[in-house]
C-alpha cells in the first residue's frame, strides 16, 4: 500500500518506530539494527515500508534501503519465517551479509537471529539460494561502482578474496563484510585486498 513515507521521527525502540508524517503518527516495526542506524528523535527520514493486512491486524514494517525490503520480502516467503523472522534476521546481519551466508551455505550466522534455529537457517538456505546472487552482495548499492569509474571489473578480485578467506578459516559473512570494508582501487590486485580485509578481521 505504502512504497515509503518520509517524516520526522518521534520515537525510537528496539522493534519501533515511530514516524510523523503531516501530522499523522505512524507505528512502524523495524529490525534492531535499523534502531541503531536511525540518527535520533526530531530527525527527518525516508521510510521505505511493507505492508501486512489480515483480519486482526494492520502492521508497517520498515526499512532504511530498498535492498533491505527486498531482502525482507523473499525471508518471508520461506516457510517458518514470518515479518517477526524476516526482522529478527535482519537484526544481526545486512542484506548483503544474510545474501553471502544463504550462497556460502552458511545456516550458523543465520540462527544467530533470536528465535531462528539451525532447520529453520537451513530452510532459509534451501529456499533462497536461487533468488539471490553474489553480484547483488559484493556490488555497491548506492555510491558510484569502481568499476564504472575505470572501465574495470573488480567483482571478480573480491570474490577471489572472499573465497580465499573462507579456505583460511573465516565464515563465509565475516569474509563479505570484512572484504566490504576495504576500500579497492583499479589496480588493486587479490592479495591487496586479501591482506587489506585481513586487517578488519584481527
Amino acid at each position: 500500500m505504502y512504497a515509503y513515507l518520509k517524516g520526522t521521527i518521534e520515537e525510537i525502540t528496539e522493534d519501533n518506530l515511530i514516524l510523523e508524517v503531516n501530522q499523522i503518527g505512524y507505528n512502524i516495526r523495524i529490525s534492531a539494527r535499523t534502531a541503531n542506524l536511525l540518527e535520533g528523535i526530531g530527525s527527518f527520514v525516508k521510510i521505505y515500508t511493507y505492508t501486512l493486512v489480515r483480519e486482526d491486524a494492520f502492521n508497517l514494517y520498515g526499512f532504511l534501503t530498498r535492498d533491505d525490503l527486498e531482502i525482507f520480502k523473499k525471508l518471508i516467503t520461506v516457510n517458518g519465517i514470518g515479518p517477526k523472522g524476516g526482522l529478527a534476521v535482519l537484526s544481526v546481519m545486512s542484506a548483503d551479509e544474510l545474501r553471502f551466508a544463504i550462497l556460502s551455505g552458511d545456516a550458523k550466522a543465520i540462527s544467530k537471529a533470536p528465535g531462528i534455529g539451525a532447520k529453520t537457517a537451513e530452510r532459509v538456505i534451501l529456499d533462497l539460494k536461487d533468488k539471490v546472487s553474489l553480484q547483488d552482495a559484493i556490488s555497491p548499492k548506492a555510491d558510484v561502482s569502481i568499476s564504472s569509474l575505470s572501465g574495470e571489473d573488480t567483482s571478480s578480485e573480491k570474490n577471489e578474496a572472499i573465497e580465499a578467506l573462507v579456505a583460511l578459516g573465516y565464515s563465509a559473512s565475516d569474509a563479505l563484510r570484512a572484504v566490504k570494508q576495504v576500500e579497492i582501487t583499479a589496480d588493486a590486485s587479490v592479495e591487496d585486498i586479501l591482506k587489506a580485509s585481513l586487517k578488519y578481521l584481527y
